[in-house]
């Protein structure tokens, strides 16, 4: 079989963590996909791939042969098109990973004219708050808010999310409204834990340029924005959100912002990457149309 055929099989097993699944796919049966696996694996020398009963992952050297194989993959995609009039439209699939109600209330309502501009593109689009793995999980990229780990994976900041305060009127009518962070003391949050380490948030604010923080008690604690939003609407306290997640509450006045003169420190947005060398005209392109999209719709 072909070395790059041999590529594109075993990248695609990893990217469906099961034969089966990478077989139907490609179109091919999956005695042939397991077959160009352990072909491969005599050819380098190195075992790829941990194999169960119910789940394929790569190993070590898997994951490290993995990347060569996506960047020399799409090496021979360009170097094909090269001289051909489809040169011009970028074709092929694209795994995105995207934040929750960024990907609901932003990117999947824009989709439509995504696909327009680019009909041979097809999107298998990720929403979730978890740290998804790109390698393991078969991503071309993911869009990261906050501060990032050293990942090692290649990073494109996409600009910053504003932060704001907000509360119920209800609970404003109960509680009275903050002014300053210094009233904080006779008040109560609605309690974010982090998904992936646990940790309670503080209540931050800029000052004087210095970022500052402090715990503000709360009776309940959520670990999604969604119940973040739920609770703080039922009047269990204050949060800081990203502006966009309430504007129709804001508008609606369901919601009221408070201290807006001490509002956190925007965080960062970032498009996360696998490939060192090489981006795909298709990954191009989407990063293009993402990073103006969020541009238009975040304030």
């Amino acid at each position: 079989m072909d070395r790059i055929d041999l590529f594109r099989i075993f990248t695609r097993v990893v990217e469906c963590a099961n034969f089966t699944r990478a077989a139907d796919t490609l179109g091919v049966p999956r005695s042939s996909v397991s077959a160009a696996v352990q072909e491969l694996e005599g050819r380098v020398g190195a075992r790829l791939l941990h194999r169960t009963t119910r789940k394929v992952s790569p190993t070590r050297d898997g994951i490290a042969f993995y990347e060569r194989c996506q960047r020399v993959i799409a090496d021979v995609e360009e170097t094909e098109n090269l001289f051909r009039q489809t040169a011009a439209q970028p074709s092929g699939r694209l795994r995105i990973d995207v934040p929750g109600r960024i990907g609901r209330l932003i990117v999947a309502p824009a989709l439509p004219d995504f696909l327009d501009r680019f009909p041979e593109i097809d999107i298998d689009l990720g929403v979730t708050d978890r740290a998804v793995d790109l390698v393991e999980d078969g991503v071309d990229c993911v869009l990261r808010v906050g501060p990032l780990s050293d990942s090692g994976l290649i990073a494109r900041p996409i600009g910053k999310l504003p932060l704001i305060n907000v509360a119920s009127p209800a609970y404003l009518a109960r509680h009275g409204t903050p002014r300053t962070p210094d009233d904080l003391g006779g008040h109560r949050a609605v309690n974010y834990a982090s998904p992936s380490s646990g940790r309670i948030e503080d209540w931050e604010w800029v000052e004087d340029g210095v970022l500052r923080s402090v715990p503000v008690r709360g009776r309940v604690t959520v670990n999604s924005a969604e119940a973040y939003i739920a609770c703080c609407l039922a009047g269990l306290g204050l949060i800081q959100i990203p502006a966009y997640d309430v504007k129709r509450h804001l508008e609606a006045r369901e919601l009221v912002e408070v201290m807006p003169n001490h509002r956190a420190e925007p965080m960062p947005m970032t498009l996360l990457y696998p490939h060192r060398r090489h981006l795909s005209r298709r990954l191009q392109v989407f990063a293009h149309w993402l990073e103006a999209l969020l541009e238009r719709n975040l304030p």
